[in-house]
């Protein structure tokens, strides 16, 4: 079982920027990838940025294309997010999650962290 721990969120002015970060852990397992999602009040939860674990492959959100960049330290399973330029309507809990199984390729499954609240205002 993969447990997620996310840090990072925080209140910030339009115009600034967050790092985000989400470490993955437990008994011996393989990461397929990682990424953000977020949810913003009153509205349904949306696709941020994904990582590819093995290629290092990429995928945004056109929302968010060129302002956030997704990344990777996969020696110590951590994924990070860093948001730049941010507005309000970037306002939300960001979720992250990974898609990962065992060494043997086996019980492949999502697991999704606690959230971590970004509030950014004008």
């Amino acid at each position: 079982q993969v447990q997620l721990r996310e840090s990072g969120g925080g209140l910030v002015q339009a115009g600034g920027s967050l790092g985000l970060s989400c470490s993955a852990s437990g008994r011996a397992f393989r990461t397929y990838m990682m990424g953000w999602f977020r949810r913003a009040p009153g509205k349904d939860r949306e696709f941020v940025a994904v990582i590819n674990w093995s290629t290092g492959t990429t995928d945004y959100a056109d929302s968010v294309k060129g302002r956030f960049t997704i990344s990777k330290d996969k020696a110590e399973n951590i994924v990070y997010l860093q948001v730049d330029n941010l507005a309000p309507e970037d306002t939300a809990v960001y979720y992250c999650y990974a898609e990962a199984g065992t060494v043997q390729g086996t019980n492949r499954a999502t697991t999704w962290g606690q959230g971590t609240q970004v509030t950014v205002f004008s």
